[in-house]
């Protein structure tokens, strides 16, 4: 069963992207080194939760 995570930037950014996951088969967190348009080079994304939602007053 395939699950969506989120996959955020070790460089500091802030920047992250969805992708997902077979929980089955892949039992520790992903790790994949991807292009961040932020720094502007290729970094390390790393799985995490899911981000803050802003509340709404």
């Amino acid at each position: 069963m395939a699950e969506i995570v989120y996959m955020s930037s070790t460089a500091g950014t802030g920047f992250f992207f969805t992708t997902r996951k077979n929980k089955r088969a892949a039992a520790e967190k992903l790790e994949i080194k991807r292009y961040d348009p932020k720094a502007r080079k290729h970094v390390m994304f790393v799985e995490t939760k899911s981000p803050k939602k802003k509340k709404e007053k």
